[in-house]
């Protein structure tokens, strides 16, 4: 029986590629994006001051539940906290929203391609020969995106509170006062951009419908299904939007605190 020879396939070496396009280029803003909130969102969070202005808490530090200012739930520094490790609110809850979005399906495809190079990008050599993929340690433990995904809702309920708070300002006596000011919408903001971005989450479409064999039999969840797929379609845009109205938010704030910026009062 005739037999046709395979040609022998070669493994790329690495940056190899037969791609005539800016394959670069899209994993080098990735780099840039991340990493600068990267290193923005680590400066912020042991800094431990100006997170709050009036009625606006910064999302870096919400909630903030021991602290110095009128927003702390349990009051002060706790006196186990570790005398070697500077005290910030921020430490003690920012572990859930990170985890939130460094297991996150979309951001491990553009990290893996931006800082590992696990490839730079379609068709193009990596610096590894051999693949694992996260069928074994340590990446078997992105697995647990699902579960921060609980953390993430329940988040959500409470930055949308601190957006509500943000809309009461306080007057000499003491009473709180219904006004708006441009934190106030800033605040709102973020807390629709977070939305779109954690109802979209890929967990969520199968918590709410993926996981049934015929969907159609509930008219919730068949409802539900189609609102988290439709924000699903856009999950990258929700991504990076959200990311920049976070650190935005936190930016805002921290500088009417610093009074480098003066919050403008519309209402």
């Amino acid at each position: 029986m005739a037999s046709t020879p395979l040609p022998v396939l070669r493994q790329r070496s690495f940056g190899e590629t037969a791609r005539r396009d800016r394959w670069w280029l899209q994993p080098l803003l990735v780099f840039l994006g991340f990493g600068t909130f990267l290193v923005y969102a680590n400066w912020a969070a042991f800094q431990g001051a100006h997170y709050t202005y009036g009625p606006y808490l910064s999302p870096f530090y919400s909630p903030e539940l021991f602290g110095n200012s009128p927003h702390a739930w349990f009051g002060p520094q706790p006196a186990w906290w570790p005398s070697w490790l500077p005290f910030s609110p921020a430490l003690i809850i920012l572990w859930a929203p990170a985890g939130f979005r460094l297991t996150c399906y979309y951001y491990r495809g553009a990290y893996y391609k931006a800082f590992w190079a696990d490839p730079p990008n379609c068709a193009v050599g990596e610096p590894r020969k051999h693949y694992i993929g996260e069928s074994n340690w340590p990446l078997r433990i992105q697995n647990i995106h699902r579960y921060f995904l609980y953390f993430a809702i329940l988040f959500l309920f409470m930055l949308a509170y601190d957006a509500a708070s943000a809309f009461w300002f306080k007057d000499a006596n003491g009473k709180g006062n219904f006004g708006i000011g441009v934190g106030s919408l800033v605040l709102t903001a973020n807390v629709i951009l977070l939305s779109g971005y954690t109802l979209g989450c890929h967990s969520l479409r199968h918590l709410v419908g993926g996981r049934r064999d015929c969907i159609s039999t509930s008219p919730l969840c068949h409802k539900a299904y189609k609102g988290c797929s439709a924000l699903n379609k856009r999950h990258m845009l929700w991504a990076w939007v959200s990311l920049v109205g976070v650190m935005f938010t936190d930016v805002y704030v921290r500088l009417c605190s610093m009074g480098v910026w003066t919050d403008v009062r519309i209402l």
